[in-house]
């Protein structure tokens, strides 16, 4: 089986993924440090060279031979943890070639989002000490437009699997439960 994790920033996909692959026994990619690693270049870089800052469907088309690449060369037992922007066109169009593709939208409130959120520079280095309650308001208000925004385009999504404030662990546990219950 080959799943495909989406979800807006901090919702959990790549730790929730990597985990849900160690449990199954299945190789794990990150998409985003398969960019980073395959292009030999920030994504930030990337986004700048592509003029994604004007339109990210630049950036997309730019790197989505990646997904490409990774779904062809692993025809199963596969987690990838993709950006928030994982089912739209660009990459849609790769992902409807391999129809056995398990698409999962992962979704939770954006309290718990919050909680998660962590931030990097332009050369993927954690960045500490950025939240506070006084710019809490700013960034729930930010979570939830990137919820409603994304909402569209998880709908393409086979499965969708709310978190509901799990824990990683928990979260991959109860998602491998809900896996095996849909494709039995």
């Amino acid at each position: 089986m080959r799943i495909l994790l989406v979800g807006v920033s901090c919702i959990g996909k790549s730790t929730i993924g990597k985990l849900l692959a160690e449990i199954m026994d299945y190789k794990f990619f990150d998409f985003d440090f398969e960019v980073e690693e395959r292009m030999n270049e920030h994504i930030s870089s990337i986004k700048k060279r592509t003029l994604a800052f004007i339109n990210e469907k630049g950036y997309r088309d730019e790197v989505k031979h990646i997904l490409d690449d990774i779904l062809t060369k692993n025809e199963d037992n596969i987690v990838i943890a993709m950006p928030p922007s994982g089912l739209y066109q660009s990459y849609s169009a790769i992902i409807n070639k391999h129809s056995d593709v398990l698409t999962i939208a992962l979704k939770d409130k954006a309290e718990n989002i919050f909680e998660r959120l962590t931030f990097y520079d332009d050369e993927s280095k954690p960045l500490y000490n950025v939240l506070n309650e006084r710019n809490k308001p700013l960034y729930l208000r930010e979570i939830k437009k990137d919820i409603q925004y994304f909402s569209r385009t998880y709908r393409k999504a086979k499965m969708h699997f709310n978190l509901d404030g799990m824990t990683a662990n928990e979260a991959a546990h109860a998602l491998l439960k809900a896996i095996k219950q849909t494709v039995d």
